[in-house]
């Protein structure tokens, strides 16, 4: 009998691999507690009508408020895409580094070159350890010459950054700040937002800053977002005291928008190639194996931690060869659709049906009347056009036990709104982001 952790799929470039074992949805009820934090969001989001909720950052995340009868998480899609929603996004802890070395730590932490982010801007960047692993990527936000404010993914950023600094030295301090964020996303944000903080509003740039108040509260607002589509994030300063006046004044706002408060849109920004941290990659996945290679440039002089080793790895890549194993490809494939997020990373076989590979982020695309994916696969069966096999549970398989066909196919699925800076790269005929 084979093991069903599923050993027959190569996980030997990881020390800790995956858990494929298949387990199901296996239900249990969320213990809420004092161990895990509760956002200033939280109460508001229950008031809402979210009906589940995970983990993330040690803080309760909503994961759904349309409930499975009324439409589930396709119809909050629907809300996304046609009209205006928000998020409870909370768990984006913000971590500030603040002090006369700011720009410098920073340029020491991420890979891209922080002194060309202007005061009033932001970037996506990731973080690598001295393997080359991605730690974080978070939205990086510079408040001012000597502020920036990363906006994190679900790892304890904080605490390495202050590890980082016990031996470097560098004259700045870092801690958590109380700001917590709340993503307005959809075709009608740049209306519902124009509203709420004046016609200004529709001149910041993507991911341009402006510093505003929502009825008498202190915010700072980012054309940001994690969907794909139009969108914003508003972080509320002082959350703590202010969450009900912003989350409210939203609400308000957005009646005549048809604003709904959904969960995070993970079925949108599956279409749009954005990457979840720990579910489909982690610190032990170089940015070359997950398409953030544009993330590693090749002309930034100064030292960063990682450098050596993803130069090294880049050396590799460029004489024709590739250091790894596994690289992550977007897939198209059958089975009946998928509509909520799962549960396992499902297996995927070659032709032949030998396991191979598994995928990490699955769902149902409207707009291309397919089910997508990103997942894992040997490098030698990575290329565009590659036939595949998906084994998908029961209750999405058009027949049990039988495996859907899939095709590897290029990220992202759809084009975005505001094209990220993978696809500015790609279109400018680059291999790194300025």
């Amino acid at each position: 009998m084979s093991h069903p952790n599923n050993p027959s799929v190569d996980q030997s470039d990881r020390v800790v691999p995956y858990n494929l074992r298949q387990s199901g949805r296996t239900p249990v009820e969320l213990l809420i507690s004092t161990r895990v934090r509760k956002s200033p969001f939280w109460h508001l989001s229950i008031e809402a009508g979210c009906w589940r909720a995970t983990t993330y950052n040690r803080i309760y995340h909503p994961r759904g408020y349309i409930k499975p009868e009324d439409g589930g998480m396709m119809a909050e899609y629907d809300a996304l895409v046609n009209r205006v929603t928000m998020w409870n996004v909370a768990v984006e802890r913000q971590i500030r580094v603040h002090g006369p070395e700011a720009e410098a730590f920073v340029n020491y932490v991420i890979t891209r070159d922080a002194t060309k982010i202007k005061p009033g801007n932001g970037k996506y960047a990731i973080l690598c350890n001295e393997k080359g692993g991605v730690l974080n990527d978070p939205v990086l936000l510079r408040l001012a010459e000597d502020e920036f404010w990363f906006s994190i993914s679900d790892s304890d950023l904080m605490l390495w950054l202050q590890g980082v600094n016990v031996g470097k030295k560098y004259n700045v301090v870092i801690d958590e700040i109380d700001v917590c964020p709340v993503q307005i996303q959809g075709p009608l944000s740049e209306d519902l937002m124009a509203k709420l903080a004046g016609e200004a509003l529709r001149a910041i740039p993507y991911y341009g800053l402006m510093e505003t108040q929502i009825h008498g509260v202190k915010v700072v607002i980012s054309q940001t977002g994690f969907s794909g589509e139009k969108g914003y994030e508003i972080y509320v300063r002082d959350a703590h005291e202010n969450a009900e006046i912003v989350w409210n004044g939203v609400l308000e706002a957005g009646v005549e928008f048809g604003l709904e408060v959904v969960a995070p849109a993970h079925h949108r920004r599956i279409a749009a190639g954005i990457l979840s941290w720990g579910q489909d990659l982690d610190f032990e996945t170089s940015p070359f194996q997950v398409n953030l290679s544009y993330q590693v440039p090749r002309n930034k002089t100064a030292d960063y931690i990682g450098k050596e080793e993803l130069e090294r790895q880049r050396a590799i890549i460029d004489s024709g060869d590739f250091p790894f194993k596994m690289r992550m490809v977007g897939l198209i494939f059958g089975g009946k659709q998928i509509t909520d997020y799962a549960p396992d990373f499902w297996l995927i076989a070659d032709k032949n049906g030998n396991d191979i590979g598994y995928i990490t982020s699955p769902w149902w695309s409207p707009e291309l009347n397919t089910n997508i994916a990103l997942g894992w696969v040997p490098v030698a069966s990575s290329e565009i056009g590659t036939q595949l096999q998906v084994k998908l549970p029961d209750e999405y398989s058009e027949s049990p036990g039988l495996a859907a066909q899939g095709e590897i196919v290029d990220v992202p699925f759809r084009t975005s709104v505001n094209p990220n800076i993978r696809e500015v790269v790609k279109a400018k005929g680059l291999d790194y982001a300025e």
